[in-house]
């Protein structure tokens, strides 16, 4: 019997399994991040179980999206989530290595690529001890130049990259960006509260987009008495955000 459960009240649902896949902030915060309200087309590469695929979706409805990725359970459980929610029309999966990019698409055909790529590079100690886990927590599969050359390839003169990724590897993202022929435009910062060091960062680059990054005020996840922040509450549809159909 197939489970799902609401991000939100009445929002999209995601299929969660108990060893392998638990729904993350990560993507959450990316796709309120990314800039998608004039794009046509959006390529999720590494797009796991299609949480980041389908929340764009919601935030453009009138977008095409796929999804590239690996791990043939994760990509299985993409389409029961876009079947679930209702997107067959929309948005699709490839079960396929995202370097055999030049074998997916054609070359330039996006508006725009988003990803939530693994963090930590191969052998660097961070793994976990579920295999699928693994594969999309460290670089064994792609690494941040093979995921930058894929953009590259996929993207339309213009068009932009938005990833998030760990800020302790943000010199080597800056780098793989700007050797891809793609330039870092908007950079945020989140962290757990305002006290603490960022956990995440939030980028936007564009394929031949000239010099200049706007650093844009951090996201804190909590206020100062420990709760949500005004920002989480209004990304996850709670408190004062709540649909008005839960309003008692």
């Amino acid at each position: 019997m197939r489970s799902f459960d609401e991000l939100w009240r009445g929002g999209p649902r995601f299929m969660q399994t108990q060893d392998c896949f638990k729904l993350s902030t990560d993507s959450v915060l990316l796709a309120d991040f990314v800039n998608i309200d004039h794009v046509r087309n959006c390529l999720d590469l590494g797009s796991g179980t299609g949480v980041l695929t389908i929340l764009l979706a919601v935030k453009n409805p009138k977008a095409e999206l796929m999804g590239v990725e690996i791990q043939t359970e994760f990509a299985k459980l993409s389409r029961m989530n876009i079947e679930e929610n209702e997107m067959e029309q929309r948005a699709r999966i490839l079960t396929a290595d995202l370097r055999e990019y030049r074998s997916l698409f054609p070359s330039g055909s996006f508006d725009l690529v988003v990803t939530n790529p693994p963090y930590f590079a191969d052998n660097s100690g961070y793994t976990a001890p579920c295999e699928h886990r693994a594969i999309s927590r460290d670089e064994r599969s792609c690494t941040l130049p093979d995921v930058c050359a894929a953009a590259r390839w996929a993207l339309r003169w213009g068009g932009s990259l938005t990833m998030v990724h760990r800020p302790e590897r943000l010199s080597e993202i800056f780098c793989a960006m700007t050797e891809a022929g793609i330039e870092p435009k908007r950079l945020r910062f989140v962290s757990h509260s305002a006290d603490k060091a960022p956990s995440l960062v939030l980028l936007e680059g564009r394929r031949g987009g000239s010099r200049g990054l706007t650093v844009e005020k951090p996201l804190f996840m909590t206020d100062s008495s420990g709760g949500d922040s005004l920002e989480v509450r209004k990304i996850y549809h709670r408190g004062e955000f709540a649909p008005q159909d839960q309003e008692k």
